[in-house]
């Protein structure tokens, strides 16, 4: 399964109701005055953040949006009904740009949030907003305006407090639903997570966070090669970065630290806004090692990498260390939050 984080839909608002000629004509008044109404304004389109759609895969089988048009206004200065509002749900972290002139429309970061994409048409006047004193039967109304139209640029950026990044099979997805309730598959093979996966770790009571399973990163990937940048930018929203190395199936130790250079090269290259944030070491499947020389292999890791955070030790796939390590994200996300409280 791919998983669709970009889309092209078109959206369309509705033109403005015409204004319409009209006069009175009722008995005994033979020289009724004008009473064309106006004509009702066009729906606009929007698009409203949603909390049970994840993907934008719907957008490949549905890509028009149209909103109603104005009613015409009718006689008696009756006023043509307002078009309809066109109402499309998105997933959160949805990022809006025009296609055609590449203006950045919005950003859907809050659940409920609502962002107009297209504006109805203005409605037509009626005869009536022309009569004066040197005109008292105007034989004049306008037509309502054109609504827009827009060709959008949907993008999809997961929002989660954690991101985790490694290489293929390193042990992310083993990662995820040994600390939430979150399912991703797990198996031997490389590449066994091709879409995101978002779970919600509790530490403890009132006290959570999310953390998202990035599919796996190779050599290559800030080009485009194996999953690509369309998951690299995923990270991109995430407080802090769990760099994961698998210690385990490496005939040496210089192939673990080989492995988790690609991954650094690969980060810095895409963005230095990425190569900049919080990033932990997470040596993954110790439990594989020779017991008397799990430690020194671990830490010869950390030495030839020359790594300067903090730095955990793990067995995902039995949960040894996780509790550790979830305190400790806990801990610090908390501490984040409250600096950028105070610092509003």
């Amino acid at each position: 399964m791919r998983f669709v984080d970009e889309a092209e839909v078109r959206v369309e608002a509705g033109d403005g109701g015409n204004g319409t000629i009209a006069f009175r004509r009722e008995k005994y008044i033979p020289f009724g005055g004008p009473d064309g109404g106006d004509g009702g304004d066009g729906g606009s389109v929007f698009l409203v953040a949603v909390e049970n759609v994840n993907t934008l895969v719907d957008f490949r089988y549905q890509t028009v949006f149209r909103a109603q048009r104005g009613q015409n206004g009718m006689s008696r200065n009756c006023t043509g009904k307002k078009g309809d509002d066109c109402f499309v749900s998105v997933p959160l972290g949805t990022q809006v740009s025009d296609k055609e002139t590449g203006e950045v429309i919005g950003d859907l970061t809050e659940l409920g949030q609502t962002l107009l994409v297209a504006s109805g048409g203005f409605h037509g006047l009626g005869n009536t907003r022309f009569k004066s004193s040197i005109n008292r039967a105007p034989q004049k109304a306008s037509k309502g305006s054109e609504g827009e139209h827009r060709i959008l640029q949907l993008e999809l950026t997961l929002i989660a407090d954690v991101g985790l990044l490694g290489m293929p099979n390193a042990g992310k997805s083993s990662l995820i639903r040994s600390v939430s309730s979150a399912t991703p598959k797990v198996a031997d093979y490389p590449f066994t997570t091709l879409h995101p996966n978002l779970g919600v770790v509790s530490v403890d009571d009132l006290r959570s966070f999310v953390i998202a399973d990035i599919p796996g990163v190779i050599e290559g990937a800030a080009e485009g090669a194996g999953l690509g940048l369309q998951f690299l930018k995923h990270l991109s929203r995430t407080g802090l970065l769990l760099h994961l190395v698998d210690v385990a199936p490496y005939e040496s130790m210089d192939t673990a630290v080989e492995a988790a250079r690609k991954i650094i090269y690969e980060v810095e290259k895409w963005s230095e806004n990425l190569a900049n944030k919080p990033r932990w070491l997470v040596l993954n499947k110790t439990d594989r090692l020779p017991y008397d020389e799990a430690d020194d292999i671990c830490q010869a890791i950390v030495d030839d990498l020359d790594w300067q955070g903090p730095v955990f030790k793990i067995a995902a796939i039995n949960g040894k260390g996780t509790r550790d390590l979830m305190f400790a994200i806990m801990n610090f996300l908390e501490e984040e939050r409250r600096k950028e409280s105070e610092q509003e």
